[in-house]
């Protein structure tokens, strides 16, 4: 279901998703769907290999949209509801190109928690980060923030909803860089770029390998990067890559 609630724009390999619901971009069931058909299509792309995801405005996303809550009195609805939920996220995650997120301003509880499916995160310094669900009688998050934050952290801002700032996220080593609202997208867009430029089928493995060796021990989770290594050495790209190393040129990568 194509939708303006995100906005999507292609160019060199690079495809930029903008948040668009001003003016807080509030995550509603329309900007779910519109996410997941978003990175869902990415992966099937050839004309993609990287994707930044930002928002509109001054706010990255200010969470869920309050006025548009499901109805647990109504069979069936909230299940829903959570699966869409949890399906943003996954569509995030499971993409095969890399994701960097680039985030503008606030973003608090659904905001954070598209954040934390990216796999690459940049801040302005004006942006401020939180799960405040506590606050409206709810709990949620905690799954997103124990990949990020340390435990005390975690459960802190989990009780009380505390506000981080981009600095100290940045301090903790959760994002990349902390930049000036300015300089955000043209650092997000560089790094994008980068990748685009690297072979097609070795990044699609790289972000794979990253997803699944969280889930493994040490010893097989290296055994199932050396098999994703076997495989890419006998592709054409591994060919064109090492060719160019060797005659100090930029490689032309075929994606096979």
């Amino acid at each position: 279901m194509t939708s303006d609630t995100v906005t999507l724009e292609v160019s060199d390999y690079v495809a930029v998703a903008t948040l668009n619901r001003p003016p807080v971009n509030a995550v509603n069931w329309e900007m779910r769907e519109r996410l997941i058909e978003i990175f869902d299509q990415a992966t099937d792309r050839d004309d993609i290999r990287a994707v930044v995801l930002t928002g509109q405005g001054k706010v990255f996303c200010a969470g869920a949209d309050l006025k548009q809550r499901p109805d647990p009195g109504k069979h069936g609805e909230y299940w829903w509801h959570n699966r869409l939920t949890r399906e943003t996220g996954n569509a995030i995650k499971e993409c095969t190109k890399p994701v960097i997120c680039a985030v503008n301003g606030a973003a608090l509880g659904a905001g954070f928690g598209l954040m934390a499916s990216c796999d690459i995160m940049l801040a302005a310094e004006e942006a401020v980060f939180g799960m405040p669900e506590i606050d409206v009688g709810l709990a949620g998050g905690a799954a997103m923030l124990r990949e990020l934050v340390g435990r005390s952290r975690q459960r802190r801002m989990m009780f009380t909803g505390m506000k981080v700032t981009a600095a100290e996220l940045y301090r903790l080593g959760v994002i990349e860089a902390c930049l000036s609202r300015e300089a955000l997208l043209p650092e997000a867009m560089a790094i994008a770029h980068e990748i685009a430029g690297k072979s097609p089928l070795g990044v699609k493995y790289a972000k794979l390998s990253c997803n699944m060796v969280e889930l493994m021990p040490q010893k097989d989770a290296y055994r199932f990067e050396q098999n994703f290594t076997f495989e890419l050495s006998k592709t054409e790209d591994a060919a064109e890559a090492r060719k160019a190393q060797l005659e100090k040129r930029k490689p032309v990568f075929k994606g096979r």
